[in-house]
Parts: structure tokens; C-alpha cells; sequence
């Protein structure tokens, strides 16, 4: 369905996210952890690293997503304005992410991945951690390596086939 639709979104279960994430916990320590395909208030990516932001020891989280800001799985991505978030930690000391901790900013461009100011905040980055769209598959590991980033992303058990994946995994660049 996702290669059909390709502007389908198919947000990734929390508790998927928790019993992957807790295996590398000491990776998080000091980073700025960059979601950038999660539209933040239906990710639970973004749900997760706000969470545990203090717990993880994160400098920064970032969030943004493709223009779409309707929490409905099935919008078509008819919003005016894309937005990134950024969240550095729990000022309050309530232990939970409040609305005005978390710094919402609007984007010029659409909020593609590809686009000039998404870039600009991937070079921000430490780690990379989302679930692209899948299509896009090829694409979005490219750009992760040629910025040289650390990622952990969610994809197809068919893209170790994809060429481009394959000869990362053999060279032990990607696992």
C-alpha cells in the first residue's frame, strides 16, 4: 500500500520504538537527536525521545516533517505551513515535555527531508532516528551517509536488496 499511495505515513507503534531504543541508550548521551520525517504530533518517535529526554541525557531533540500537520493518518497533506520542533529538556522540572518547553518553529520550505533548511538542521545533528517513507528509501540513506550521520531508521526487510543498501552492508558502513 505504502509503494502505491507513496504519500502514505505509517507511524511506527511506541512500544516498537521502546524495546528497540533501549538497546542503545549510551549512544543518546550528549547528542541532538534529529527525527526528520515525524510529524511531531502523531510521531511516536517524538513522543519517546521528549519523554525520555533527561533519562537518555539528550542535548537536543529536533522533529520536523513534510508540511502536513494534520494528526489524521489518512490527510492529504493540504497544510499551509511545515513546522519543526525543537525540545531541550524539562525546564519546569514536572517530568514531562509542556508545550512551552517545546519550541515550535515554522519552515519556509514544505519540510521535505531534501529540502535546503531540513539539511541545515540534519547538519545539526548527531543522530538520526525516524521511520522515512519508504519509497524514499535509497534516497534518504544517501543523504544520512553523505553527511556522514549516525541513524537508526525503520525500513522494508526488501531494501537489503536495493543495491545501493547491499554494498553499505558489505562494506560494514550500515548494519
Amino acid at each position: 500500500a505504502a509503494t502505491i499511495a507513496k504519500k502514505a505515513e505509517f507511524y511506527t507503534q511506541l512500544h516498537v520504538i521502546e524495546e528497540e531504543l533501549k538497546h542503545y541508550k549510551k549512544y543518546f548521551k550528549n547528542k541532538v537527536v534529529y527525527c526528520n520525517c515525524d510529524d511531531p504530533r502523531a510521531s511516536n518517535f517524538f513522543h519517546y525521545f521528549s519523554h525520555n529526554f533527561e533519562n537518555l541525557g539528550l542535548k537536543k531533540l529536533i522533529t520536523s516533517c513534510y508540511k502536513n500537520q494534520n494528526v489524521d493518518l489518512f490527510s492529504l497533506n493540504q497544510s499551509k505551513k511545515a513546522i519543526y520542533l525543537e525540545y531541550e529538556g524539562d525546564k519546569n522540572k514536572n517530568n514531562f515535555p509542556d508545550i512551552e518547553e517545546i519550541n515550535v518553529k515554522n519552515l519556509k520550505s514544505d519540510g521535505d527531508f531534501r529540502s535546503d533548511e531540513c539539511i541545515k538542521l540534519l547538519i545539526e545533528s548527531d543522530i538520526v532516528v525516524t521511520n522515512p517513507p519508504f519509497f524514499l528509501f535509497r534516497e534518504f540513506v544517501a543523504q544520512l551517509t553523505k553527511y556522514k550521520k549516525k541513524f537508526l531508521i525503520i525500513g522494508n526487510m526488501n531494501a537489503i536488496s536495493y543495491r545501493e543498501i547491499f554494498k553499505l552492508i558489505k562494506e560494514n558502513k550500515i548494519w
